[in-house]
């Protein structure tokens, strides 16, 4: 079994491993919940396996998610890892998607994940997703003050654009950004990036294996539930797949060639981006897990990192990386600061 490795993530601290474990698909949006036992066991065996670094979210479940890593995290657990979970998002009451980041809403918000997750302190308190009614400097302003009670060790924001990132860092330092970054989802090399390396800031890549294209291409869609949220997103709609189906194929034939899988060598290629890159692979099987972590045995030359790329430029790529009605980093800027009227 490969030996997960440890890293700093961001300037202000935070240690975490190499590669994190990202929880969604045990409780959320990727088909059924999966069984407690297996998701708790799998969750052990990651830990134990080096991988400390859980993701997981108030949005997953609703609530089902933290509620499930509170439970396995008892019994000594808890302070072999580290732990990051985010609020922010909400199903409005006409069943769309919403978020909020006013100060009240953060504190309850914080309050609640603490109680479901059974713990004292979050490690990592990530805004899910920016409210933009609210500045950025008042959603902030109420993070801070749970860091100074103790409640919080680092923020994060998670899809904000660069500016927003900007702003936030200057009210209180950002310890990582969560970003969706992989082979075929770069956009953020752009100004996001350069952003957050400029400022000392972490990164974490949420869906470094395309949400499991990379490790299965089209074929994934042959076992997917009919709930799963993956069949409503653009890039797997059949007029698209057909074309994205061919990245995969020249993923798995250079994989074939080094002897790794796809999704070794798609998680291999975010490695090799830089020592202030953490990806959050998410996986609900053991044997799927033990394979992500083989990835940081994989060593990639330039040419092949650049042969990669030419797999998966920006205009070989068809469809959106969300639908329309979620918000993403290229509409997260929020008003400014002088335009808020607390209540």
């Amino acid at each position: 079994m490969a030996k997960v490795g440890r890293m700093k993530l961001g300037s202000q601290g935070l240690e975490v491993s190499q590669q994190g474990l990202g929880c969604m698909g045990m409780s959320a949006f990727y088909g059924p919940p999966k069984p407690e036992p297996d998701m708790i066991a799998l969750i052990h065996h990651a830990i134990q396996s080096g991988v400390t670094f859980l993701d997981t979210s108030d949005f997953y479940g609703p609530h089902t998610n933290e509620i499930l890593i509170g439970k396995a995290l008892k019994e000594g657990v808890r302070q072999k890892s580290e732990l990051a979970t985010k609020f922010g998002v909400i199903f409005s009451d006409d069943g769309k998607f919403g978020s909020r980041g006013d100060p009240a809403y953060v504190r309850a918000a914080c309050e609640g994940s603490l109680k479901r997750l059974d713990i004292d302190c979050i490690d990592l308190y990530y805004q899910h997703q920016i409210d933009t009614k609210v500045p950025i400097e008042v959603t902030i302003g109420e993070l801070k003050k749970l860091v100074e009670e103790g409640k919080v060790k680092y923020i994060g924001l998670s899809e904000a654009s660069a500016s927003t990132i900007r702003r936030a860092h200057a009210v209180h330092p950002i310890t990582v950004v969560q970003i969706e970054w992989s082979l075929w989802s770069r956009d953020v090399e752009e100004e996001i990036i350069p952003t957050c390396r400029e400022l000392g800031i972490g990164i974490a890549a949420y869906s470094p294996l395309g949400r499991g294209f990379f490790s299965s291409g089209s074929k994934l869609l042959d076992n997917l539930s009919q709930d799963d949220f993956r069949k409503f997103m653009p890039r797997f709609q059949p007029e698209n797949l057909e074309q994205n189906k061919s990245i995969f194929e020249r993923v798995n034939e250079m994989a074939s060639k080094k002897g790794c899988t796809p999704s070794q060598l798609a998680l291999a290629w975010i490695h090799h981006q830089g020592n202030d890159v953490c990806p959050i692979p998410g996986t609900t099987k053991v044997e799927n897990f033990n394979q992500n972590i083989g990835a940081l045995y994989v060593k990639l030359t330039p040419q092949e990192m650049a042969e990669l790329e030419s797999f998966a430029a920006a205009d070989a790529v068809k469809g959106d990386r969300y639908p329309e009605n979620i918000t993403t980093w290229k509409k997260a800027n929020t008003p400014p600061l002088s335009s808020w009227k607390p209540v």
